[in-house]
């Protein structure tokens, strides 16, 4: 029986050896799992703080894009308005040559459109310079009747025009 309980007690002792390596254990995974939540709870509200900021930047974004369509709205007007004002300025272009849609294209327009109409003009000048035309009324001549019948020069000299 002594050998029993000598068994009984080193089992005993086995026991209550490894039930003191599992509570150790177990406030080891007690404090892991505290140390979890709270990393939890602090990415919790990292990921609520990321939210709010997403929906403020959400909101800056169709702030922004209301803002741009009022600036392209105006720009748009006032680039008209100077496409206007240029064909004013410029009565010697035809208005259908001045396009764009930004101030620059309106100006490279422009240039293209005065370079055309300089090629057109001196087109024209070299033209009217290639054809004379004398200045003033033509000689008087008589006309000649020579082709005419007795009859048609008798008509003719007394103002009939049968």
């Amino acid at each position: 029986m002594a050998d029993n309980e000598q068994a009984l007690t080193d089992e005993l002792t086995a026991v209550r050896d490894r039930v003191a390596e599992l509570e150790q254990e177990r406030e080891i995974l007690t404090r892991e799992l505290e140390s979890g939540a709270l990393r939890i709870t602090g990415l919790e509200q990292t990921v609520a703080d990321r939210d709010g900021e997403l929906v403020i930047l959400k909101e800056t974004v169709v702030t922004s894009d209301r803002k741009l369509t009022g600036v392209s709205s105006s720009l748009a007007q006032a680039v008209e308005s100077y496409r206007e004002q240029v064909a004013v300025a410029n009565p010697d272009v035809p208005v259908e040559l001045i396009a764009g849609d930004t101030i620059g294209a309106v100006n490279e327009s422009l240039e293209n459109a005065r370079t055309l109409v300089d090629k057109v003009k001196q087109g024209i000048e070299a033209e009217a310079s290639r054809v004379k035309v004398p200045a003033g009324a033509p000689q008087r001549a008589p006309l000649d009747l020579s082709g005419l019948s007795p009859r048609e020069k008798i008509q003719y000299a007394i103002g009939g025009n049968r």
